[in-house]
């Protein structure tokens, strides 16, 4: 019985200022969607995977990369790979090849390189406001590594599996997320405004604040009448 009266209570509190439970969130919400939709830029993102791995020529030789110790090294060089794939020297050839106006540093912050779990694959992404150009980059990153992993390794042991496409959407920001998130909190800090605005309200409007504030039982309550003239 005491928790359905606090509930009682907390509910006239918040249904007392419903006013602001409702606009509050709704502001939130709005201004959310307008900061995603005209302020915040588009943000696209590519990738291109590829498969570190000596080529094979026969039967024997896929048969052969198959064994766990093969596997096991070829993982290994992923890693190793991992780190060559955002090397300066092929950064700086993308950025000739693209004839692109940044430094190697800012071209490093576009890209991610990680393995595929456990895998002998490695997945190249590129963020950029510019789609076309995020997938320029990542196909010519796959081209240049590929170029000089031959020259270090002296042998062909890189394959391309998927090349970069051009997205249609951008991966941030999420609007219908934002949205959603900006309402919520919006919410929560309407709700904590109206409690704390309860709080500090000393004023008496009913009987009930009377006996909480007297300790004694109100016996009756005179009702306030408007009484009309009579002609």
């Amino acid at each position: 019985m005491e928790e359905e009266v606090e509930l009682r209570q907390y509910w006239e509190v918040v249904r007392k200022r419903w006013v602001i439970v409702v606009i509050l969130p709704l502001i939130a919400a709005l201004t959310s969607g307008i900061i995603s939709l005209f302020v915040l830029k588009p943000v696209y993102q590519v990738s291109t995977t590829l498969i570190v791995g000596a080529k094979t020529d026969s039967a024997k030789a896929a048969s052969q990369m198959l064994d766990n110790n093969v596997l096991m090294a070829n993982q290994q060089l992923a890693k190793t790979y991992a780190t060559i794939v955002q090397s300066r020297t092929v950064e700086q050839n993308v950025i000739k090849d693209l004839n692109l106006s940044m430094t190697v540093e800012e071209l490093d912050k576009l890209i991610s390189v990680t393995q595929v779990k456990t895998t002998e694959i490695l997945d190249i992404q590129v963020t950029n406001a510019n789609p076309e150009l995020a997938t320029s980059i990542a196909n010519t990153m796959a081209q240049e590594f590929t170029k000089a992993i031959i020259e270090i390794k002296k042998v062909d042991s890189v394959s391309i599996i998927d090349k970069a496409v051009t997205p249609n959407k951008p991966v941030k920001p999420n609007k219908t997320l934002n949205v959603l998130i900006a309402f919520v909190v919006g919410l929560m800090a309407s709700v904590g405004l109206v409690f704390l605005l309860e709080y500090f309200d000393n004023t008496i409007k009913t009987s009930d604040d009377v006996e909480k504030l007297l300790g004694i039982p109100v016996l009756g309550v005179i009702p306030n009448y408007t009484t009309g003239k009579q002609g």
